[in-house]
């Protein structure tokens, strides 16, 4: 525990040196270090996605210095300040894990989620869904919106029920994009979005890291076809079809 702690002090040490002495430093709002943050938290997906533990652990520590960074600017402003911060935390896990602070009893990771956005009702929310964030990106979004609902028991029995909704909000896709109207077509895409997302809950799939995975495999793969049109001295806009796809296979089959 000592060495955490002199770790953490270490690095509050270094950040009231910066505000002090640094001029980027001194001049960041929160306003300014937003779009860092988050900039921070989607590297911080990429390494976990690559499990690269070693980029892990720097992302996290880029995480966690913007953590302090803002906490140190709210001190300044006699806001509040890292202990107020994580004070607040502590207090908050202790109230909704009732389970093991308290006398309640449960049975699963289910009943925990349902206690968990019961509390949050009780402590003001007018929604279940309101603690979503609306700046998220609308998969994750989507993702976090049916994990609610869910928790407050509005979901499907079994999986089979939502592949059924996902074959019907095909077919509807599939007649509003032959009648060609783009305003039909918007609403039923992202329907059939939404319930293949929903399936992909139902399976223990991650519907946002499957589709990176593929945005992964595609760059992997088009940058092979690009080094291989560049061996034979080619550029990939001046090649046919046939010839692209040739070298798409070849890619495939390397891997």
């Amino acid at each position: 525990m000592d060495k955490k702690l002199k770790a953490f002090e270490r690095l509050l040490n270094i950040m009231d040196d910066l505000r002090a002495r640094c001029p980027w430093d001194k001049k960041q709002t929160m306003e300014s270090l937003r779009h860092l943050t988050i900039e921070e938290v989607y590297e911080l997906g990429d390494a976990i996605l690559d499990q690269n533990m070693d980029l892990i652990k720097k992302e996290l520590g880029d995480i966690l210095l913007h953590i302090i960074f803002y906490s140190k600017i709210a001190s300044e402003q006699e806001r509040f300040d890292i202990a107020d911060v994580i004070h607040s935390e502590c207090e908050k896990l202790i109230h909704r894990h009732p389970h093991i602070y308290s006398d309640v009893k449960v049975e699963n990771a289910e009943q925990v989620s349902q206690n968990w956005e019961s509390l949050k009702m009780k402590e003001g929310q007018s929604s279940v869904l309101s603690g979503v964030p609306v700046s998220l990106p609308a998969m994750v979004k989507a993702v976090r919106i049916q994990e609610k609902a869910r928790a407050a028991g509005f979901d499907w029995e079994n999986r089979q029920q939502v592949w059924e909704k996902v074959k019907e909000e095909m077919d509807e896709f599939k007649t509003e994009s032959e009648g060609g109207d783009k305003a039909g077509m918007m609403d039923e895409f992202g329907d059939l979005i939404f319930s293949l997302i929903n399936y992909a809950r139902f399976i223990d799939l991650n519907p946002e890291e499957a589709l990176e995975r593929t945005n992964k495999k595609f760059i992997r793969r088009f940058t092979m076809i690009e080094k291989a049109a560049r061996r034979q001295g080619k550029n990939l806009a001046d090649m046919s079809l046939n010839e692209m796809d040739a070298l798409w296979d070849q890619s495939k089959n390397s891997q």
